[in-house]
């Protein structure tokens, strides 16, 4: 018991050396672990909060949708509305239809709500800078992740 002890008191005294040094020299020193930057890449890769690019990237064509496929990838949607009412979400619906005819609209049934929910968006920053735009209009507007609709 006497030996644990003095352990504990070596232990703690050394720390506050440690810790009394360091302050002295006026800086504190972070050591980066490599497997940050691991998993940094690996979340990049599969476009779980992606870093953003440095680069501009250029805008691509937009795709017709008449000659494209219709895909299901991971991606984004903004909802507008979530409530018991039924009436009230095709209501919101159709109020959303009136102000974006080009965005589509997809409303779902978890008992007991339904959700109204608009956009196919492939990144994030795509789907928060639309959901800052409709606050404006909608109130309780969020940003979730689901398998959307992309056209190629």
């Amino acid at each position: 018991m006497l030996k644990r002890g003095l352990i504990f008191i070596y232990a703690l005294v050394l720390f506050t050396l440690v810790h009394v040094k360091a302050q002295e020299k006026g800086g504190v020193i972070v050591t980066k672990d490599s497997l940050i930057t691991q998993l940094q890449n690996f979340r990049a890769a599969m476009g779980i909060n992606p870093v953003e690019s440095k680069t501009t990237a250029v805008p691509s064509k937009p795709v017709v949708r008449s000659a494209a496929t219709r895909i299901k990838v991971r991606g984004f949607r903004v909802q507008i509305f979530a409530g018991s009412s039924r009436n009230q979400a095709f209501s919101e619906q159709t109020r959303f239809r009136g102000m974006y005819k080009d965005v589509d609209t997809y409303i779902t049934y978890d008992e007991p709500n339904y959700r109204v929910k608009v956009g196919d968006f492939r990144s994030r920053s795509e789907a928060n800078a639309f959901m800052r735009e409709l606050r404006q209009y909608f109130s309780n507007v969020f940003v979730f992740s689901e398998s959307v609709f992309v056209y190629q």
